[in-house]
C-alpha cells in the first residue's frame, strides 16, 4: 500500500495504528479459510446463493483486514469494508486483475443485506470463481508476510 494512501486513510479515520499481532493475523486467516471451505460445501441453489455470496465475501474481507494488521493498522469507521478490500488489491498474486471485482461483490452483498435484493445463482458462482482463482494465493501471500514479521 502506498504511503500517501495510508496517510489519507489515517487522516480520514479509516485506519488506526495497531501493534503487529502474529497470532491474531493467523487466526483471521484461518477463520477466513474455514469460512470459505465450509461455505463451498453448501450446494448452490436459489435459496443458498445469498449465504454463499455473503460468506465468501466475508472471508475475503477478513483477509483484507489481516493484510492491514500485517502492515500495522486496523480498518475502522464508516468505510471498513472498502478499506479492507483495498488492501488486497496491492497483493502480488497471479490473478490480481480479478480483485477489481471486489467492489461489485460488496455492492451485491450490501444490496442483499440492507435492501432486500435477491442474490442470483450467477452472482454466487462469480464469487465462488473469484475465491477459487485467488483465495489460495491471497492466503499464501498473507502467511508469507506474517511469517516475515
Amino acid at each position: 500500500m502506498k504511503e500517501e494512501k495510508i496517510k489519507e486513510y489515517l487522516s480520514d479515520s479509516r485506519l488506526r495504528n495497531r501493534q503487529t499481532d502474529k497470532a491474531k493475523i493467523e487466526s483471521m486467516i484461518k477463520s477466513a479459510e474455514n469460512t470459505a471451505e465450509v461455505t463451498l460445501a453448501i450446494p448452490l441453489a436459489e435459496k443458498s446463493a445469498i449465504v454463499i455470496l455473503r460468506e465468501i465475501y466475508e472471508a475475503i474481507r477478513q483477509l483484507g483486514e489481516a493484510q492491514w494488521w500485517i502492515l500495522g493498522y486496523e480498518p475502522i469507521g464508516y468505510a471498513t469494508h472498502e478499506t479492507a478490500l483495498e488492501a488486497l488489491k496491492d497483493l502480488n498474486i497471479k490473478e490480481k486483475v480479478k480483485l477489481n471485482f471486489l467492489d461489485r461483490f460488496k455492492e451485491i452483498r450490501n444490496n442483499a443485506n440492507y435492501r432486500g435484493f435477491v442474490v442470483t445463482i450467477n452472482q454466487a458462482q462469480d464469487i465462488i470463481l473469484l475465491w477459487r482463482s485467488c483465495g489460495k494465493d491471497i492466503i499464501s501471500n498473507l502467511r508469507k508476510q506474517a511469517s516475515d514479521l
